[in-house]
This record gives structure tokens, sequence and C-alpha cells, in this order.
């Protein structure tokens, strides 16, 4: 069977029986500590936190799979881009309340944020500018490098300006990389 290698949206499966970690967005959303390589930024979609799809494609689960009626399990009623608005805006203290007795934990504010960043970004659209803007601003580098990356894909011309605006008094030279790279990314 090749479900699971057809399916993955980040081919992480190289070949049969053959995981490239590096390339699996649940290793990238949750255990990657640094920067998401750029070229597999737009491949997490607006994934935050891990990718099952392998899993449920996998005829295998599905055969032994039950449905539950567990709250806890039952999708949010809230937009994705909602929660993406909200999650952006985490400060630590509203992270470590927040996700208190969560797995979300293991990421780290500055990991969860740079993934939000990301989906931000792939989602791709102005209502998003503000908060990546503020983002921009964030004490951890790793959250402003991707929040650059978000706006240089969002593309208008008021994210054009915050970048130049970043770009002038960032002092961290991997933010300033990605700052200009996003300023050059729709030219």
């Amino acid at each position: 069977c090749t479900r699971c290698l057809d399916a993955c949206p980040a081919n992480a499966f190289v070949a049969p029986h053959i995981l490239d970690a590096r390339r699996c967005i649940s290793y990238l959303t949750i255990e990657l500590k640094g920067p998401i390589p750029r070229h597999l930024r737009p491949l997490i979609a607006n994934r935050i936190f891990g990718c099952d799809i392998c899993q449920e494609v996998c005829p295998w689960n599905r055969r032994f799979a039950r449905s539950t009626a567990e709250p806890a399990f039952q999708p949010g009623s809230e937009g994705i881009a909602t929660l993406l608005l909200d999650l952006i805006a985490l400060d630590d203290e509203a992270f470590r309340h927040r996700f208190r007795n969560s797995p979300v934990k293991r990421t780290k504010r500055r990991g969860l944020l740079r993934n939000a960043a990301v989906a931000l970004g792939n989602w791709a659209n102005p209502a998003a500018i503000p908060a990546l803007i503020r983002s921009l601003h964030d004490a951890e580098p790793l959250i402003r490098g991707h929040a650059a990356w978000a706006l240089g894909r969002i593309g208008t011309e008021a994210a054009r300006e915050a970048l130049q605006r970043s770009l002038s008094s960032e002092e961290d030279v991997w933010v300033r990389e990605e700052l200009a790279q996003a300023l050059q990314a729709r030219d």
C-alpha cells in the first residue's frame, strides 16, 4: 500500500518504509526548535501542531478506528483564521495559561507562534497584516523571522512597508536575512 506516501503533503516518505523526518510536518511543527526551512513552509498549509494525514489514510488504522462522541475530540467551532490570529497574539503568560496542561507546551511559545506565522503566511490574507506586524517586534527572533516570511507571502504595500521599517532596525542576522528575502518575494 502506498496511501501514506501518496497523501503526505511534504513528501516526507522518500520510499516505502522510509520517512525523512526532516520533511515531516509533525517534526517541523512540534520537534524542530529552529527555523522551518523556507521551501517547506508552504507545504505546512494551516497546520500548527503536527499532521496525521498518514495515519488518517492508513487502511490498517481505519480498520480499527472507532468514532467518538467525546467533546474534547470534536472539531472546534471557531474558524482557523480566528484561531491563528488569537495564537499569534499570545504573550508568555497567556501561552502558559492557555496550554498549561496541554502537549502544545512542547513547542514552547516561540515554536507555536512560529507555526502560526507560517500558517498566516499560507493563508495570505491581508487581514493578518496587523498581527504579523506586531510579531515583527516580538522579543523572540524565531517569531520575528517567520512573521517576516508571512508578510512577504501576503505582499501588499502595507506588508512591504512594515518589512522595510523592520529591516532598518533589526539587529539579528538571521531575521535580517528573512526580512530581505521577504522583500524580494514579490519582486
